[in-house]
């Protein structure tokens, strides 16, 4: 097979992914390469290969591997278990089971975990799971669901935790109802504060995901099963292995960061990819990476980059869209260091309209606007010290210089950020606010001043050094909050 026709395999395979419903899919690829039969021979192979490939990863653990849990005879309602005694069984996974229990000691509801056999055989993993519970025991957060107790009773495992009562994001995003942008960004601080709170003691969850949070009656968001996502550390962690086998991580491939899929070291910034995920859906129904397969939404993550989210979501603003596709970049080092970073940035930003292009040239346009204003000054100042050479006209002069030198600087600094770390754009325009105002009232106070002390003897300048003073000072007390608000929403 020749390059040029590898190519086009290439490129034929990856449309075919994209395409639904599969029925269409076989016509589609012999319309498309009837002129070449090896193309289409090819094509067609590489997908009957990718949908096999692709099976595992498409049913829960609990249904594909049974085993896990062949072994687990569920509790029966009444059952009792410690001091516990058991309502009825919530749910399952590869975790184990989890029961809503009533806790007879004090008298309250909890949600029972009874992990799953194959994991509390091995001495080292029972000691493993007992470490991570109290490593998630210790985190006290409103947003992350509390752990109260480790249990061994008969042998067996037990985690007992707060029950929480509501349903999940993953219910949210499946309802099809869109978010408001004003909804999608107080979900991201509530998650990314509870977050911040787990990493802040090291303590990473490995499996964010929409089903793994919880909204409550109240609306209030709880994180679950941190601290339980990770029961080893594996050496080579690949697709084919991925929630399968013990002793390797239980995540969400769907939802793992490409460093985790590569089975490579993680710290809070797979954690981070996890929330870029989870808000992108959030918002916009569907996943940034998605596939036909989940083996397709694997490769992705791994290989392309998501859609940007302003293109599926045109009403969330710019500051959240670009914290969220920062969220998922590639490579660790290009994301945020952790959660805390997320909720700093996102409580920088107002809750108001999005941005629109056209706001936001305005505000790029404004930049510039000023910038040439404050050369106008000191150019404006030095032709007055010409004609009036004085000390005075001088320091004006000399102070002028200095403000638009500033000025330009900051705004600069403004207009660099947007273009190249955009994410970090609301809060460096929040920091540099005070002082950028400041030199644009000084250079108004300094033209005044000119003006007046040549109005006598020169009155045309005199005039435009006046306007100029009036116009800097209208822009930087109306102009310039009127565009911000545009641009990026109220603040």
């Amino acid at each position: 097979m020749e390059s040029t026709q590898r190519r086009r395999v290439r490129d034929l395979f990856e449309a075919a992914l994209d395409r639904e419903p599969a029925a269409d899919v076989h016509d589609w690829i012999a319309r498309e390469a009837a002129d070449d039969p090896v193309v289409r021979d090819e094509v067609l192979s590489l997908l009957v290969h990718h949908s096999r490939a692709g099976e595992f990863l498409s049913q829960p653990i609990a249904e594909r591997v049974p085993d896990l849990l062949g072994d687990d005879q569920p509790l029966a309602p009444g059952a009792r278990v410690g001091a516990y005694t058991i309502v009825r069984e919530l749910g399952r996974g590869g975790m184990g089971r989890v029961y809503l229990a009533s806790d007879e000691r004090l008298g309250r509801t909890v949600a029972l975990k009874a992990l799953a056999p194959h994991l509390v055989r091995d001495p080292a993993q029972r000691e493993r799971l007992r470490r991570e519970a109290r490593a998630a025991a210790g985190l006290m957060h409103p947003g992350i669901c509390t752990v109260y107790a480790l249990e061994e009773v008969d042998g067996e495992l037990y985690i007992a935790s707060e029950f929480v009562d509501g349903h999940t994001l993953g219910e949210e995003i499946r309802s099809g109802r869109t978010p408001a942008n004003r909804d999608v960004l107080r979900t991201g601080r509530e998650l990314a504060e509870a977050l911040a709170s787990a990493h802040a003691k090291n303590i990473v969850h490995r499996d964010l995901k929409p089903d793994n949070v919880m909204r409550t009656a109240d609306g209030r968001l709880k994180i679950l099963d941190f601290g339980l996502a990770r029961i080893d550390t594996p050496d080579r962690l690949s697709p084919a292995t991925i929630a399968t086998q013990p002793g390797l991580l239980i995540g969400t491939p769907a939802y793992m960061s490409p460093e985790q899929i590569n089975g490579q070291p993680v710290d809070t910034r797979a954690d981070v990819f996890a929330f870029g995920v989870l808000m992108y859906e959030y918002a916009c129904g569907v996943h940034p990476f998605l596939g036909s397969t989940t083996l397709a939404i694997v490769a992705r993550v791994l290989e392309s980059d998501a859609r940007p989210i302003a293109a599926r979501c045109p009403d969330i603003s710019s500051g959240l869209a670009d914290v969220i596709s920062r969220c998922l970049r590639k490579a660790p080092a290009e994301r945020y260091g952790s959660a805390a970073e997320i909720a700093a940035t996102l409580a920088a930003i107002g809750e108001g309209a999005p941005a629109h292009s056209g706001a936001t040239m305005w505000w790029r346009t404004h930049q510039i606007v000023i910038a040439v204003l404050y050369i106008a000054a000191a150019v404006l100042a030095w032709q007055i010290k010409e004609w009036m050479e004085t000390p005075v006209t001088v320091s004006i002069f000399l102070a002028l210089g200095a403000c638009a030198t500033m000025g330009g600087v900051l705004r600069g600094h403004l207009a660099f950020t947007d273009w190249m770390n955009r994410a970090h754009l609301v809060a460096e325009r929040k920091r540099t606010a005070h002082a950028t105002r400041l030199v644009d009232l000084t250079t108004s106070v300094l033209l005044f001043a000119d003006a007046a002390l040549i109005a006598q003897q020169q009155a045309l300048p005199a005039v435009f050094s006046l306007s100029l003073a009036l116009g800097i000072a209208l822009a930087a007390l109306l102009l310039e909050p009127a565009t911000n608000r545009a641009a990026f929403g109220g603040e």
